[in-house]
């Protein structure tokens, strides 16, 4: 069976360690043939989209990865179903179908040692498309990968669900499952480079569904390997 290595952008900071410690305990007994690692691809503000982009480099093109949020736990089932499709499938796969963010009450329990599927829940959102992915890199490079413009916190991940629509014809595959986000302090979602992202985020908008335009927008920070 070929080696799954799992990416985890990671920069530690004080109240996110407990919630990656229990992510690698996860790992460690569920899917312990997975190999963990982390990535910090930035010397400045940590640049989420820079981590899975550069997570990848060192990847064979065919080669299942797990992009695995240090704060969000899968559930085995659908990860093991993802990881077995997304191998040849040529998109991008998501192993769930409800995101449940636990608030402080649940991370709590689950720190603890509680089933996850039984910790107190915050709130669920049905559309997310951040926490999880799983990919090859030549899938990854044939849509751009994460625009790395998106610095700081917000919208990497929704302009990349829109230029993998976008550009592979399809949306990211979904597989029935869920994913729990753990609690830590939250990221300040202001300021310039808040606001420059949400502009970013616009012409992101502008591109649904045109791939010249969406392929111009991406192709001004990154090289698109068309697989």
């Amino acid at each position: 069976m070929p080696i799954v290595t799992v990416i985890v952008p990671w920069r530690e900071s004080p109240s996110r360690v407990p919630a990656f410690e229990a992510l690698q305990r996860w790992y460690a007994e569920n899917l312990p043939e997975y190999q963990l690692r982390t990535i910090d691809a930035t010397d400045g503000i940590f640049n989420l989209a820079a981590c899975r982009n550069a997570g990848l480099s060192a990847i064979g093109l065919d080669d299942v990865v797990v992009i695995n949020d240090a704060d969000t736990v899968p559930e085995a089932h659908a990860l093991r179903e993802a990881v077995a499709a997304a191998a040849t499938s040529g998109l991008v796969h998501l192993p769930y179908t409800e995101y449940r963010w636990l608030g402080d009450s649940g991370t709590s329990q689950a720190i603890a040692g509680r089933d996850l599927s039984e910790c107190d829940v915050e709130q669920v959102v049905a559309t997310a498309c951040s926490g999880v992915y799983v990919t090859t890199p030549r899938t990854w490079h044939a849509h751009g990968g994460q625009d790395e413009r998106f610095r700081g916190w917000g919208f990497e991940d929704a302009a990349w669900y829109i230029a993998h629509e976008t550009l592979l014809g399809s949306a990211p595959v979904r597989h029935t499952g869920r994913v729990y986000a753990l609690s830590h302090v939250a990221e300040i979602r202001a300021g310039a480079h808040y606001d420059a992202n949400a502009l970013l985020m616009e012409r992101y908008r502008a591109a649904s569904g045109d791939p010249t335009a969406m392929d111009q927008l991406v192709s001004e920070w990154a090289e698109r390997k068309v697989a």
